[in-house]
């Protein structure tokens, strides 16, 4: 909105050409979302609080955390409204890859605040059953994954790149692309529901990992960058920038709220949404496998989840102690605190090896 305002200012005073410079707008956008998180954060705790819409704590999980009881959560909210703010007010609007990536996060927010609302409102404790929540997101997924295949207009926006290998670039058929496509977009959006156990353990990962795609973004759609990097050179997708950008400010404004101890809690609305947005960013900016390295924190919590169901299902063992995987160092005798900041220094670890690959092909 503020961009076309400004865009149409430039006939009356050449300065509001500095509007059109994408990482200006992304400066902006950052800084919007962080605003617009710290104003409402208060007034949307004290309205959840007044609701009685609180955590619900395990009774076979770590006895840390019982006093978390009553938490309020679904704070997730925060997140999309500052970031869905904070993007329409700075990105070029008649961009189609932002409505789509907007509309995929409003589309697993739904399905998050349906399956916190029955748990948290309703007291029904088994939520959004599984098979229903998985069919909604499946059907979000493909329906993603089909619109960006057909939709490709170039080359590149089909075929699969690998990091490291330059010369590696493989043209996906619909089938195959429509299936990596699908299990980045649920995938990621399941990893970051499971990795949110822990005070701002989910949300920094995801607010460092934004950033980053952001850059692959503005990188990509730009054809002298893209050249130099020899990263695929899609046009458009630079405007991603502004997204990543927002969701990375409104993440750390959530975080304001979120670190431990918790004020707020994220619940599935925003877990489910974010995780679903980074998926498909990834896949528009065919970055897929450099995402999963830099979301690795998300990877590793999933598969610790996996393995220990398998494990159980196949032998009667357990290989953790508890899953996800932060739980098990917790019963370890780590500190929450300790558990977290770890987590935290992995993720950027994660992510600076993924810009890496920019360079190093």
């Amino acid at each position: 909105m503020l961009y076309w305002l400004a865009h149409r200012l430039v006939a009356w005073h050449s300065g509001f050409n500095v509007f059109s410079y994408l990482t200006f707008r992304a400066i902006l956008a950052m800084g919007s979302s962080l605003v617009v998180s710290l104003l409402i954060g208060p007034t949307m705790i004290q309205r959840l609080s007044r609701y009685q819409i609180g955590q619900v704590v395990r009774a076979d999980g770590p006895q840390s955390h019982l006093p978390k009881a009553g938490t309020p959560t679904m704070g997730g909210t925060l997140i999309l409204v500052a970031t869905l703010v904070s993007t329409l007010l700075w990105a070029q609007l008649t961009n189609r890859r932002i409505w789509l990536v907007v509309i995929v996060t409003l589309a697993f927010g739904l399905i998050g605040f349906i399956d916190d609302y029955l748990k948290l409102v309703v007291r029904n404790t088994r939520g959004l059953p599984a098979r229903w929540k998985y069919l909604y997101q499946s059907v979000v997924g493909l329906a993603v994954a089909a619109v960006l295949f057909y939709t490709a207009r170039v080359p590149a926006q089909t075929i699969l790149f690998l990091p490291f290998f330059k010369s590696f670039a493989e043209p996906l058929p619909a089938p195959a692309y429509i299936l990596i496509a699908y299990l980045m977009t649920v995938g990621m959006s399941n990893a970051v529901n499971l990795t949110d156990g822990l005070d701002g353990l989910a949300i920094m990962p995801a607010a460092l990992v934004s950033f980053a795609l952001g850059i692959f973004a503005y990188a990509s759609g730009n054809a002298l960058f893209a050249h130099y990097l020899e990263i695929p050179s899609i046009p458009g997708t630079g405007e991603l920038l502004i997204f990543c950008s927002a969701l990375s400010g409104a993440g750390l404004g959530f975080l304001w709220f979120n670190a431990y101890p918790a004020q707020v809690f994220m619940g599935d609305v925003g877990a489910l949404a974010i995780g679903a947005a980074l998926g498909v960013i990834a896949v528009m900016v065919r970055q897929e496998l450099v995402a999963l390295l830099m979301g690795g924190v998300f990877v590793l919590e999933t598969a610790s989840v996996i393995l220990q169901v398998a494990s159980f299902k196949l032998t009667g063992r357990r290989i953790f102690r508890m899953a996800p995987l932060h739980h098990h160092f917790e019963l370890k005798g780590w500190a929450e605190p300790k558990v977290i900041v770890r987590f935290w220094i992995i993720s950027l670890i994660l992510v600076l090896a993924g810009l890496a690959t920019l360079k190093l092909r």
